[in-house]
């Protein structure tokens, strides 16, 4: 089901994505809205499950993980119970970033982070040894090109109705 959005839940979506840590009343400012009906509409957009929460973006290599890498997983099985299987095991691996399950030659690509080259080899093992995989391939990152981690609102949005 696709929830209806008016310009002006746009525009808190666009805000929020800036700089989700901005008080109700300055969203509202920003929006052109009174404060009530903002912290409202807010609400609204969390309980229709288009806001999944708040949180911090943080430099991986600030806080030590200067080595980020994919990891490209072939399991034996595609079988519906073997991927959700590898799914939930990835959910517990602290390493892996991000996920996505895909059609084709790979069935996971996993966004991976690590202190040092001899932790992500020994995490390769550990996954090259779980259940089902039939292999794995690795590529280390020499530089990130772009990371914007949000929807592009501003740009291709679909026009409000």
């Amino acid at each position: 089901m696709t929830v209806r959005l008016d310009a002006v839940d746009w525009k808190i979506l666009a805000e929020l994505q800036r700089d989700g840590r901005m008080t109700n009343v300055e969203l509202s400012r920003r929006v052109g809205i009174s404060a009530p009906p903002c912290l409202r509409r807010v609400r609204g957009l969390e309980e229709d499950g288009i806001i999944l929460g708040y949180r911090a973006l943080l430099d991986e290599k600030q806080l030590g993980y200067d080595l980020m890498a994919f990891a490209m997983v072939h399991l034996i099985s595609q079988a519906g119970t073997d991927l959700a299987a590898f799914e939930a095991r990835i959910d517990h691996w602290p390493l892996v970033r991000s996920a996505w399950m895909l059609s084709g030659e790979v069935d996971f690509l996993m966004l991976c982070v690590a202190p040092d080259l001899p932790t992500f080899q020994k995490f390769v093992l550990e996954i090259t040894s779980a259940p089902n995989v039939r292999n794995v391939k690795t590529a280390l990152t020499l530089k990130q090109a772009k990371n914007a981690p949000i929807v592009p609102l501003e740009e291709g949005s679909p026009a409000p109705e």
